[in-house]
């Protein structure tokens, strides 16, 4: 699906992910959730829109009438964003998929499940999380297909709330960004998934910005003469997030210091 871009002049778009809120443990994810909210004061003067692509939380589950303890700073700082009439879009990415109405009805933030193209003065810029696109991970691929269904979502909501979120806080301890001997690392471009998706891409349809979160390294990649893959990074490790400012994209890292 495409959508134009109406960037008033002197706004910027602020892109960022993966700030897996919840892990590895509640004192470092409130302090990386303090540095997310300051990161938002900081840019909401020029900001004309945020795109978030995805797992802003390790696990998130909207049951009717319940949704998980913790993270308030955050939800009250997009609240506020939102109410003051700054567009900000949600794109589910594959550790908050479970997300359904709650950040629509309660905060004004219109929710993705799948890649999205901006169009701005001619550029094209698709975005998403990233999970489940390009080569290889055929069971994740599944299991993703399965997580989404009704059926299951259904199964999991008949669990009460205190033993569903139990259980959820026990598996996201055993993933990868909760794990230090898990952090990624760049082995070469012709490794980077995302990439060859791009790359297979461009040769049907030219985007002159393809911007994913989920492989949680911050990567600026050339897929073809203009064009080029960036990769939001993760906020447990590095900080980092992109913007837009209707010509180029740009990665950056947080330094509310030096702010």
């Amino acid at each position: 699906m495409e959508h134009t871009l109406n960037l008033k002049p002197g706004k910027k778009i602020y892109f960022a992910s993966d700030f897996h809120l919840g892990v590895p443990d509640p004192a470092s994810s409130l302090a990386r959730e303090k540095r997310i909210v300051a990161w938002l004061s900081s840019i909401q003067h020029d900001a004309g829109a945020i795109y978030l692509l995805g797992d802003l939380f390790d696990f998130w589950f909207e049951y009717r009438y319940a949704i998980p303890k913790g993270f308030i700073r955050l939800q009250g700082k997009l609240a506020e964003l939102s109410d003051a009439g700054l567009p900000i879009y949600f794109f589910t990415g594959n550790h908050d998929m479970w997300l359904f109405d709650y950040f629509e009805k309660e905060l004004g933030i219109i929710i993705y499940r799948e890649p999205q193209v901006l169009l701005h003065n001619h550029q094209r810029l698709l975005i998403g999380h990233g999970d489940g696109l390009g080569p290889g991970d055929q069971t994740y691929k599944i299991l993703k297909r399965f997580f989404s269904s009704k059926i299951c979502q259904w199964l999991f909501a008949r669990i009460h709330p205190n033993l569903g979120i139990r259980l959820a806080n026990f598996w996201s301890r055993q993933s990868r960004i909760s794990n230090i001997k898990l952090e990624e690392k760049f082995t070469g471009e012709e490794n980077e998934f995302l990439l060859t998706y791009c790359r297979e891409l461009e040769k049907k349809h030219h985007h002159d910005f393809y911007i994913f979160g989920h492989r949680h390294l911050p990567l600026d990649l050339t897929v073809a003469e203009n064009s080029r893959y960036i990769n939001l990074g993760e906020w447990v490790h590095f900080d980092t997030y992109a913007v837009y400012d209707g010509q180029q994209v740009m990665l950056k890292k947080f330094e509310p210091d030096a702010r």
